[in-house]
C-alpha cells in the first residue's frame, strides 16, 4: 500500500513536540514492514530543511478567496530518513523561521487559518497529480479539513474513494475559526455546511472526526479521556466511538539508543551504573547540581497542559522541607512559567538549575544522565518522554493520565517501572519526589528497576503493525 502522511511537523525537518517525533518515525517503520510510506509537510525555512537538497516535482495554484496562490512541491533528495519526504513551498505563507511562531520573538503567526487551508489544498492537488495513493493519513487539526474536502469539495472529489485516517495527537487544540473566514475555503456542497460547524465556528478537528473513515488517538487511555475532556468535542467523540482506536505511540529505537546515540557523551557499554554516573557528571558542564543526590529532570514545553506551572512551587516546597534531590528543567513555553523557574533559581543554587531553550542534543544527555524524569501532566495523550526515559534507564515520575497511565506501572505493583501519583497537587508531587529519593538510596532496588526498564519494548515495530491492520481493513473491509 502507498500511505501518505500529511502533517505540520516531521522530525528532523520540523519539530515542535511529540507530533514531529511520531510523523518522523511511523513512516520509517511502515517501510520496514513492506509498506510504501511518505510524508508531506509545509516548506518552512528551518535549518534542516534549508540544508537539504530538494527536487521540484510539482507546481500548481490554489485559490484563497479570489486570489490564486502558487505553490511548489519539493522532494528531499536524502535517503537517510527511511521514507520519502515532500515539502510544500508556498511563498509568503511558510517561508519563515518558525513552525507556529516566530523563532526570534516567540509570537504566534496571525495567519494560521490561511496557511493551513492553503497547505491542505496544495497537498490534495499534489495527490491528484501523482495518483496511486491508497491511504491519506492526516495528523491533528492542521490537516483536519482534508477528509471533508475530498468528499464535499467538487475540486477534489476525484479523491473521494481514498480512505482517510485521522490521528488526534492533542485534542485540546482544534484550529477553530470564525465563519467570517469561510471565504478562504474551496467551494463545497452547500448541504455539507454542518460538517464544518461546531459551536457556531468552523472547527477542523471536529470536521475531521466527522468525515474521516477511521479515527485514532495516540493511546487507548487518551481515547477514553477525550470522551469526557476534549475542549468541547466530548459528545462528538462519544458519537464516533465505533470508528475510533487508541494506539500507543512507539519510539524510534535507532534514534533513541543509549548504546549508539551520538548525542550523549558516554554510550552504554555494558555497565549500566557507570553509564549513568558518567553521563550525570557530563551534565555538570551545563547545570549546577549536587551529583550525590538523585537528579530529577523535567524536559519539555513549559505550559499548563504539562503541569509545568506547579513545578516551581513543588520543587521549592520539597527543598525547603529538606528534601534530598537535585532538579533540572529544560524547555521553553509560557513566559510566566519560565519566569517562575528563573525566580526560584537563586534560592536553590546547586540544587536547582534550568535552561530555557529547545535543545535536542542536551535533552538526549539529560535522559542519559538523569536518575528520574518528572511528567506532572494535566493532559498527556501518549507521552514520549517517559518512553525515552525507559530506553535510557531513567525512571519516570508521572501523573496518572492518558498514555502515562497506560505505559507506567507504579513500582509498588508487580512489574512496576516508575512512580505514579493521581492528584495534580503540590503535595502529591512532593511525595513522589520523596519516594524517588528513597529509591535512589536503595542501591540494589535502583539497579533492578533501571535494568528492568531498559528491557521494555515500546518500539515502532509493534505500533506500526496496528496501523497496517487499520489501513488493510479500509482497503479490504473483509480483513
Amino acid at each position: 500500500m502507498r500511505i501518505l502522511h500529511v502533517a505540520a511537523e516531521c522530525y528532523p525537518a520540523a519539530k515542535a513536540g511529540g507530533l514531529g517525533d511520531v510523523v518522523g518515525a511511523l513512516p520509517k517503520y511502515l517501510e520496514l514492514a513492506s509498506q510504501e510510506a511518505a510524508v508531506i509537510i509545509p516548506g518552512y525555512h528551518l535549518p534542516w530543511i534549508l540544508n537539504q537538497s530538494w527536487n521540484r516535482v510539482f507546481s500548481g495554484m490554489i485559490r484563497l478567496n479570489n486570489v490564486q496562490v502558487p505553490f511548489h512541491v519539493m522532494e528531499c533528495e536524502s535517503n537517510e530518513l527511511g521514507f520519502s519526504l515532500f515539502s510544500v513551498d508556498i511563498p509568503g505563507l511558510f517561508d519563515r523561521n518558525g513552525i507556529y511562531a516566530d523563532a526570534n520573538s516567540g509570537m504566534p503567526y496571525s495567519d494560521e487559518v490561511e496557511r493551513y487551508i492553503a497547505f491542505q489544498q496544495a497537498v490534495l492537488k499534489f495527490i491528484q497529480h501523482i495518483g496511486g495513493i491508497d491511504i491519506i493519513h492526516c495528523h491533528d487539526h492542521h490537516t483536519g479539513l482534508i477528509p471533508f474536502m475530498v468528499k464535499h469539495c467538487p475540486e477534489y472529489r476525484s479523491l473521494a474513494s481514498i480512505p482517510t485516517v485521522f490521528t488526534i495527537h492533542n485534542g485540546q487544540y482544534h484550529g477553530s475559526f470564525s465563519w467570517d473566514k469561510a471565504y478562504l475555503l474551496p467551494w463545497y456542497d452547500a448541504q455539507a455546511r454542518g460538517l464544518l460547524d461546531w459551536d457556531n465556528r468552523i472547527n477542523p478537528m471536529a470536521t475531521a472526526i466527522k468525515c474521516c473513515w477511521r479515527l485514532t488517538t495516540v493511546s487507548n487511555g487518551y481515547l477514553n479521556e477525550l470522551q469526557y475532556q476534549a475542549n468541547g468535542l466530548e459528545v462528538l467523540l462519544r458519537q464516533e466511538r465505533m470508528k475510533s482506536t487508541g494506539i500507543v505511540n512507539g519510539i524510534d529505537n535507532k534514534v533513541w539508543n543509549p548504546s549508539t546515540d551520538p548525542m550523549i557523551a558516554f554510550p552504554l557499554q555494558g555497565d549500566l551504573n557507570k553509564y549513568k554516573k558518567k553521563n550525570k557528571i557530563e551534565l555538570k558542564k551545563h547545570f549546577k547540581f549536587e551529583e550525590d543526590r538523585p537528579l530529577i529532570t523535567f524536559i519539555g514545553r513549559l505550559v499548563y497542559e504539562k503541569g509545568a506551572d506547579l513545578l516551581p512551587d513543588a520543587i521549592s516546597k520539597f527543598l525547603y522541607e529538606g528534601g534530598k534531590a537535585s532538579f533540572v528543567v529544560l524547555g521553553t513555553g509560557d513566559p510566566g512559567i519560565r519566569d517562575a523557574f528563573l525566580r526560584i533559581k537563586p534560592f536553590f543554587e546547586n540544587y536547582f538549575d534550568t535552561s530555557i531553550q529547545y535543545n535536542e542534543k542536551l535533552s538526549h544527555q539529560l535522559y542519559a544522565g538523569s536518575d528520574f524524569l518528572v511528567m506532572p501532566s494535566r493532559v498527556e495523550p501518549c507521552g514520549l518522554n517517559q518512553l525515552y526515559g525507559f530506553r535510557y534507564g531513567t525512571i519516570p515520575i508521572v501523573r496518572s493520565t492518558g498514555g502515562l497511565a497506560e505505559t507506567v506501572i507504579d513500582i509498588s505493583e508487580p512489574g512496576g517501572n516508575g512512580l505514579k501519583f493521581n492528584d495534580l497537587t503540590i503535595d502529591a508531587m512532593c511525595n513522589s519526589f520523596h519516594r524517588a529519593a528513597d529509591i535512589f538510596n536503595q542501591n540494589e532496588a535502583l539497579a533492578t528497576i533501571r535494568q528492568q526498564i531498559l528491557n521494555l519494548d515500546f518500539s515502532w515495530e509493534k505500533a506500526a503493525l496496528y496501523y497496517i491492520q487499520i489501513y488493510q481493513s479500509l482497503k479490504n473491509p473483509t480483513v
